[in-house]
């Protein structure tokens, strides 16, 4: 039988397809390429760089640096965006649900995507691509806060699919709670304010929990565009729009129709934008305190976790708000006094207004007064007899001609003559009507300083930090006149002089070198020496030829170290710095005298006490730890324990006291006897320079010592009768009967080692069996402080020593005269 070709054992078999060649195989691959690539490019636009929402869990949003007083009186913030950070439990329920119904009304449904509403904002993109014109947005809270928080505004294609990313990761990392908590701490709702908490006190001037529903339904639809339904500019676009989150929260069960009816009947009631609420007081204090927390910490979030606008800082101040008020209601006073009868000023500020924007002009200025009854106000109308004034508050007043007669400084004008529309001007309420006010041009400045710890207590550095934000306290370099002498002679003290040392008061001239003539000194007003005196009359009665003759005896390399030394200034070693011409700053010169005032320690003054960041740890001073145990009461008698203080000893102890000793006789016989009335132990030095152009004055007590000076900004004549005992002492005299009330007279401690001697005034010389008189403020007999290796021998007297014992009289017997035990006593003792 034949073989089929089939059946043939010798045909060989079809060999098999490699795998790779096969159609299905090829097309699987070319598949999973595609995903791949597809991933890739999806991976490369989409999730490279796309930042992490675990940094969500630990967010801390910027927020402002609060200062408080060091009685806890809250004084300024800084901030550029105003918030206030809340935790979720602390909002009210209507204004959550007001905030779902305008922005995302499935947020408690949806896994942080709307899909509805993210195809609408991709299809509306793609309608309006090229046109110029914004696309809606279909973003969910979550999503918004994922652009907020972690992507930014930056308008892109991608943008939108990032956002959905995110807001999965989010939804996954956080919960639905924490997510709006987040979003409404941080929205921006405008007006600098970002959060709810902070738009209810810019928008209403409310605590949140005191916003009524329509309130809270405006705040709610601010995210779509605070601008644009700004309650000034556009007060019918935000009712409208107002109604509308108020109908979609009645459609979603959010309220009832009673609350939507009573909501919709409500007004805005909106407030004008405003500054947050502080105590109005040390205006220059603060903006130098913000200087020196922006030096320490740095201004932005950049610069550290503890920055000045970002950080959000707790800073407890030095500042004493009531020495504040009086410090400057004193300088203020005196400003005015001054100026009186000199004529009106002239206007604080010119505007250009049109019809009523008047009062955001005025407000957009951010001038105002806050001295006694004076008002900061706008002319918004003027006729023959009268001027129309407008206020910040929005009300208006009439200023007639006969309360704006005073001349127009430097013209034959009256003031009301001169007053335009757009004039920014000072009144005061004078009836019904208001009275014109002239802003003084000239200024000063004024410090106080705890001598103890160099905290300073008030600064004010001009009339209105708001007119003025030039601190003349700290930034203005005046020439110092008579009150640097006590550092002169302080000087003279350390290199073997005593107060009883004699010096020369009479003419003193030096040769200024070749072809440079030669120079001759003067006391004030040209009077002609008095002859040989002591120190101390030379100190109390500021006499130039006494004190330039004591510099050149101790040498001005030496005066101008000790200057130095005191934190005054580094000058050149020329006599004419020994009558105060190298320029300095009160604060400067307050904080030498309170060094003086603590036995020659000190160091540089400061304002703050303590500064905590945003989680109440204390980060400066760097050593600082709690007092644990300060304030118990079973230290059965023991010492309490006391801070390390920060001082450092400036100069010697025995020279300050014996120079704090000598200028206590300024005030009872020398040129301040203006505050001898103030009846307690104090000290200072008046100061007028040459012109004169500045009047000063420097001194206090244990408890605080002050400065001032007045003088114009660009250095020109007071007046010939211009000096510090007859302006600045009143100045400081109107402060400190006030500042001392209730406070103890206490006396200036001597430093260990002095020696109190019993001299003669005029010569000198010791006297023996005479003690002073404690009331006479001119006795013939004095207490005067020396230091060990310079204090007079007590010669005994033959004949008092062999002289009998008087005999005990039988009648009354007079007091026994003082002992220097007695004086020591109750000047404090020897320490």
């Amino acid at each position: 039988m034949a073989l089929t070709p089939s059946t043939s054992p010798d045909t060989p078999e079809t060999p098999r397809r490699p795998l790779w060649r096969r159609w299905w195989v090829r097309l699987f691959a070319a598949l999973a390429l595609l995903v791949a690539i597809a991933a890739g490019v999806f991976w490369l636009v989409f999730m490279r760089d796309l930042p992490s929402v675990d940094a969500l869990k630990a967010y801390e949003p910027p927020l402002p640096t609060h200062v408080r007083g060091n009685d806890g009186t809250p004084i300024q913030s800084y901030a550029r965006e105003r918030r206030v950070e809340l935790s979720f439990n602390e909002y009210p329920p209507l204004l959550v649900r007001a905030f779902l119904a305008a922005e995302d009304k499935s947020f408690f449904e949806h896994g942080g995507v709307d899909y509805p509403g993210l195809a609408g904002a991709v299809l509306d993109y793609a309608k309006k691509w090229g046109t110029g014109r914004r696309a809606r947005g279909g973003s969910t809270i979550t999503q918004q806060v994922a652009k907020n928080l972690l992507i930014g505004d930056a308008y892109s294609p991608t943008r939108k699919v990032k956002e959905a990313i995110l807001a999965y990761k989010i939804e996954d990392t956080l919960t639905k709670q924490q997510i709006l908590e987040l979003y409404l701490n941080q929205i921006a709702l405008g007006r600098n304010a970002f959060g709810v908490e902070a738009a209810a006190h810019a928008y209403f001037d409310k605590e949140l929990n005191e916003l009524t529903l329509g309130q809270m339904a405006y705040l709610a639809l601010l995210p779509k565009g605070p601008a644009n339904y700004d309650p000034i500019r556009h007060p019918d676009r935000a009712l409208e729009r107002r109604a509308y989150v108020l109908r979609e929260m009645l459609a979603n069960n959010f309220i009832t129709r009673a609350q939507y009816d009573a909501a919709m009947a409500e007004p805005l009631g909106t407030v004008l934008r405003r500054t947050p609420k502080y105590a109005q007081v040390g205006g220059y204090f603060v903006e130098e305190l913000r200087r020196q927390l922006i030096k320490r910490y740095g201004e932005k979030a950049e610069s550290g976790p503890n920055s000045v606008y970002d950080g959000g800082l707790w800073v407890r101040s030095s500042l004493d708000t009531r020495l504040q008020d009086l410090a400057a209601e004193a300088l203020r006073d005196g400003l005015v006094r001054f100026e009186g009868g000199r004529g009106w000023s002239g206007p604080i500020r010119h505007e250009d207004i049109d019809g009523d924007n008047w009062q955001q002009a005025l407000l957009n200025t951010n001038i105002g007064l806050d001295y006694r009854d004076w008002r900061a106000g706008i002319v918004t109308a003027k006729d023959a007899g009268e001027a129309t004034i407008g206020f910040a508050n929005g009300r208006t007043g009439t200023l007639p001609r006969g309360l704006a007669q005073m001349p127009r400084r430097g013209t034959a004008a009256t003031a009301f003559s001169a007053l335009k529309v757009g004039d920014i001007i000072a009144v005061s309420p004078e009836g019904s009507q208001f009275a014109l006010r002239s802003v003084p041009r000239i200024s000063g400045g004024f410090v106080v300083e705890e001598p103890a710890t160099g905290r300073v207590l008030a600064m004010q550095g001009g009339f209105d930090a708001r007119l003025q934000a030039f601190n003349r306290a700290t930034q203005a370099e005046r020439q110092p006149g008579s009150t640097i002498k006590p550092i002169v002679y302080s000087a003279a003290l350390d290199h073997g002089m005593t107060p009883a040392s004699i010096i020369v008061d009479g003419p003193f001239c030096i040769d200024q070198g070749a072809g440079l003539g030669t120079k001759c000194f003067r006391n004030f007003g040209n009077s002609a020496g008095a002859g040989p005196h002591t120190m101390r009359w030379g100190i109390e009665q500021s006499r130039n030829l006494m004190t330039v003759r004591t510099a050149s005896t101790v040498g001005m390399k030496n005066v101008v170290a000790m200057i130095k030394q005191m934190g005054i200034g580094d000058f050149p070693p020329y006599l004419a710095y020994a009558l105060g011409a190298g320029e300095t700053t009160v604060s400067q010169m307050v904080n030498a005298y309170a060094i003086l005032a603590n036995n020659g320690r000190g160091g540089d003054p400061t304002l703050i006490d303590f500064v905590q960041d945003r989680h109440g740890k204390v980060i400066w001073p760097e050593n600082w730890h709690a007092c644990d145990r300060c304030n118990a009461a079973d230290y059965d008698g023991k010492p309490m324990p006391r801070p390390i203080s920060r001082q450092r000893q400036v100069m010697d102890a025995m020279t300050a006291y014996q120079m704090v000793h000598i200028t206590e006789g300024v005030i009872q016989r020398g040129t301040a006897t203006g505050l001898r009335d103030l009846n307690r132990p104090m000290f200072g030095k008046t100061g007028t320079n040459n012109g004169p152009t500045d009047v000063w004055f420097v001194g206090g007590t244990p408890q605080f010592v002050g400065g001032l000076y007045i003088g114009y900004d660009t250095p020109r004549s007071l007046g010939g009768y211009a000096q510090g005992g007859t302006i600045a002492v009143p100045i400081f005299h109107q402060f400190a009967q006030k500042a001392y009330e209730g406070l103890d007279k206490l006396p200036f401690r001597a430093a260990p080692g002095i020696r109190m001697v019993r001299i003669d005034r005029a010569s000198g010389r010791p006297v023996y069996g005479t003690f002073p008189t404690g009331d006479d403020p001119k006795p013939a007999v004095i207490w005067e402080a020396f230091k060990p290796e310079s204090e007079p021998r007590r010669r005994a007297r033959r004949a008092e020593a062999a002289s009998p014992a008087p005999a005990t009289p039988a009648g009354p017997t007079k007091p026994a005269p003082p002992r220097d035990s007695d004086f020591l006593q109750r000047e404090g003792g020897i320490y």
